[in-house]
């Protein structure tokens, strides 16, 4: 159990994925680049803001003229509005500009939003859809008579316009973050081992926008830092004195980590010293493996609530979920079946032995079902496992061995580019197994699963999920679990999309798979 599972919530959820705010104070820094200058806070938010304005709009005005093109040619006809005419032109950029003024009331360009996660993503959804019911109505009661070909090719062309742009901006940003640009620069404050798990998640998490320069500790606890792995956080000042290290060190935001002495009275009074420096307060809470969408603040007379929403294991989204599996499995099935037949040929080949491995695995509530793979060691494998126990790199039920004898030659660039897991569409379409979900575990490991690890057994395991996107083999067997237990609560439709693109994307760059 993390040490803030049991310290019970007490403000508003914190997601460390995302920052407080997405830039650190002034300072100079030298990095894999070469020296830089990072800009100060107020700065560059107000430059990144700019680029979103900018990369937007583009996208918009082009997107615009470009479906007018598409359906008109190069004329310009005009429009009937009642009794008068608008060209097409000015109808084009009157769209491009109420777009613009959507996304920005839908806060998708928001400091807290931009650069990580996926909310940002559905910000800009969520503006285009409310936009086209406005246009509809506003069409509808002034009577105005727009081609529908225009909008067959000016929405998509849109929404597709603006995530791509986003993506392409956050990645520009994931890259100066690798050389320490544009940082939130925080202070974690609280006790010992809740500071050290604060820091341990940010340090974690690949492309997080924190850089923790201090920490700050009750004054009863002589520490000089707080060791996590091998980095040393230096401790610079007590729990009293935070404000003082925060002028000092000029931090972004300071992230209290866990309950203290003195309660909510203490975190007010924190605030309202911190209010002068303009320094944020960020409250984590204790609910883990609850994922940000899930977490709402309701205010009831003066009174923060939390309300965390409950994971849903049936219904619509189920539904939806279970549609996308069928066309997206039966689609690849069909596109790759001269892939499959090339596969079979090269395992046959290799090695004697049927071209598929079949293996008993644990789906959703506990039903057993038998998994499809291309065989990629010998046929005498299972065979072979008791005498290789005894080096298993492995940890906790799972059997891993980096340089296994069994795998055979095509068996390992399979495995490599995981080409021996697409007989598993097979299992999605039958329904035995989801595109997308917790690793299928074997009845061994079910055997041995603790009680809250049997949660991973309430949605159907999938080809791909948090685990082959976080390093496959490489992770640990208490990292396989918390990964699984993390999907299984907050699992949603647009999060399994992000996760079969970053499946996609890394195939061409195969991590921890062996």
């Amino acid at each position: 159990m993390s040490p803030l599972e049991d310290s019970g919530a007490f403000g508003l959820g914190l997601d460390l994925a995302a920052p407080a705010r997405y830039y650190p104070a002034s300072r100079s820094v030298r990095s894999r680049a070469g020296a830089a200058t990072v800009r100060s806070g107020e700065q560059w938010a107000t430059r990144y803001h700019l680029r979103l304005c900018i990369s937007d709009a583009t996208v918009l005005t082009t997107v615009a003229i470009g479906a007018q093109i598409g359906r008109f040619g190069f004329g310009n006809p005009d429009v009937s509005v009642g009794q008068f005419g608008i060209g097409y032109g000015f109808l084009s950029l009157g769209i491009a500009a109420a777009w613009m003024l959507a996304l920005g009331i839908y806060g998708s360009r928001d400091a807290r939003v931009v650069g990580i996660g996926s909310d940002e993503y559905k910000r800009v959804i969520s503006a285009t859809t409310t936009l086209l019911g406005l246009l509809a109505i506003t069409f509808l009661v002034f009577k105005i008579d727009i081609a529908r070909g225009y909008f067959a090719l000016a929405v998509p062309l849109g929404v597709g316009g603006l995530i791509a742009s986003r993506w392409a901006l956050r990645n520009w940003l994931m890259r100066q973050r690798a050389f320490g640009h544009y940082l939130s620069r925080v202070i974690v404050l609280g006790r010992h081992k809740d500071v050290r798990y604060v820091i341990n998640q940010i340090q974690k998490k690949s492309g997080a926008a924190y850089h923790v320069v201090g920490a700050a500790l009750p004054g009863s606890d002589p520490r000089l830092s707080v060791v996590v792995g091998p980095t040393a956080v230096p401790v610079v000042s007590t729990i009293d004195s935070v404000v003082d290290a925060v002028r000092r060190f000029e931090a972004d935001a300071v992230i209290v980590a866990g309950p203290l002495k003195g309660g909510s009275d203490y975190i007010q009074k924190l605030g309202w010293r911190l209010e002068e420096s303009r320094t944020e307060l960020v409250l984590a809470t204790g609910l883990t493996n609850v994922a940000g969408p899930r977490i709402h603040s309701r205010p009831v007379e003066g009174l923060p609530l939390m309300h965390v929403e409950l994971p849903q294991y049936a219904g619509a989204k189920h539904v939806v979920k279970r549609l996308l599996d069928v066309v997206l499995s039966g689609c690849a099935l069909l596109v790759l079946a001269p892939l499959f037949l090339v596969l079979a040929v090269l395992i046959r080949l290799d090695s004697p032995g049927p071209v598929l491995f079949r293996q008993e695995r644990i789906g959703r509530a506990g039903e057993k079902f038998v998994m499809f793979k291309f065989r990629s060691m010998v046929v005498t494998a299972e065979e072979e496992l008791a005498g290789l126990l005894g080096r298993n790199e492995g940890a906790g039920l799972l059997f891993k061995m980096k340089d296994d004898p069994r795998v055979t030659t095509t068996g390992e660039w399979l495995r490599r580019y995981s080409l021996d897991e697409l007989p598993q569409l097979w299992n999605v379409l039958r329904g035995d197994m989801s595109l997308v979900g917790p690793r299928p575990p074997l009845q061994r490991e079910v055997d041995g699963y603790k009680d809250r690890v049997h949660r991973r057994l309430y949605i159907k395991p999938g080809l791909t999920g948090m685990w082959q996107i976080n390093g496959r083999s490489a992770l640990n067997w208490q990292d396989s679990v918390r990964l699984d237990l993390y999907y299984v609560e907050n699992w949603s439709l647009t999060g399994d999309l992000i996760i079969l693109w970053r499946t996609a994307r890394m195939l061409k760059n195969p991590v921890g798979a062996y």
